[in-house]
């Protein structure tokens, strides 16, 4: 690859994933310029980004963006109208994956199993539950497990849930509310259509939210995962396969719940990362590194797909 080229690392924007936004692009752009990638910028995006662009002329974009509008497809169609290549997934693939129940109505009729679940507007849950006890509440178009809830018999958030009690509830009109899958929290990341490993996420306190995902120490990383053979080929041919139904390009990452006591039929996947963290403690890093791919390997390997996506 020509490292004259002048990459654009395009982080930050103004999501509730800003900040780890931020840590991905800067390692980001470190990595290359260690690489010795003479012409690196890195851009904290705003309301301007489309004139700033204009301004800098990059000959690739590399979307270290999380959540929304760099996740959901609103940057993708804008460097497609620019013709600028960029790392990740493309428009219509970023406007499905962010969307947590369009891409059940996507992947399920294909045979990847995942949680049964359904819309429900938040004011509704100040009556009644949604379903039995546990569930899982969460926004439908958010990532980083930003506003889950898990509802238990033991939760105090009351029965029905309390108006005045912290929860999604009081941030987002509409939640998508799934039967809680009780097991082990497992991710696979896919790179370039091809699954890397499994990771178990064992969080300290609570469950494997935002807080947990972003601070280091409160979560053990597995990896490989000590999960039997046969379940880690099941999880890591579902996750290439929804990859490659959304049409995912570069790096994605599926998460998954696993039911131990129903084997391979407790497998279930929970959604699809098409703008996976870069951050020291992100996944997607990680499981390269067990597959001997280094951090800035990583990075050119992403960028290389984007070029060549341009002149295919």
């Amino acid at each position: 690859m020509n490292k004259d080229l002048r990459v654009v690392v395009l982080m930050g924007g103004w999501s509730s994933e800003r900040e780890v936004s931020l840590t991905s692009g800067r390692g980001v752009a470190n990595a290359l310029r260690e690489r010795g990638w003479s012409n690196v910028v890195e851009l904290d995006m705003d309301r301007n980004v489309a004139h700033r662009l204009e301004e800098l002329k990059p000959d690739v974009v590399f979307n270290a963006l999380h959540g929304t509008p760099g996740e959901d497809g609103t940057v993708q169609g804008m460097l497609d109208l620019m013709g600028i290549p960029y790392t990740h997934s493309g428009l219509e693939t970023s406007v499905i994956a962010i969307d947590k129940e369009i891409t059940k109505m996507v992947l399920v009729p294909h045979g990847i199993r995942m949680p049964a679940g359904k819309i429900v507007e938040s004011e509704s849950l100040f009556r009644e539950d949604p379903m039995a006890r546990p569930y899982v509440l969460k926004p439908v178009n958010e990532g980083s497990s930003v506003g889950v809830a898990i509802v238990t018999d033991e939760s105090n958030y009351g029965s029905p849930i309390g108006r005045d009690v912290e929860g999604p509830w009081k941030h987002f009109d509409s939640l998508l509310a799934e039967p809680f899958v009780k097991g082990h929290e497992l991710t696979v990341a896919v790179l370039n259509d091809e699954a890397l490993a499994v990771t178990e996420l064992k969080p300290k306190v609570g469950f494997y939210d935002y807080d947990s995902k972003y601070t280091d120490g409160l979560t053990e990383h597995v990896c490989p995962a000590q999960i039997p053979d046969d379940i880690a080929r099941s999880m890591m041919g579902m996750a290439a396969k929804a990859h490659r139904l959304l049409g995912c390009r570069g790096a994605s990452r599926s998460d998954f719940r696993w039911d131990d006591e129903l084997g391979e039929a407790g497998i279930f996947l929970l959604e699809v990362n098409t703008q996976p963290g870069m951050t020291p403690l992100s996944l997607v890093p990680e499981q390269a590194k067990v597959r001997g791919i280094s951090y800035g390997e990583l990075v050119e390997r992403l960028i290389e797909e984007a070029l060549a996506r341009k002149k295919g």
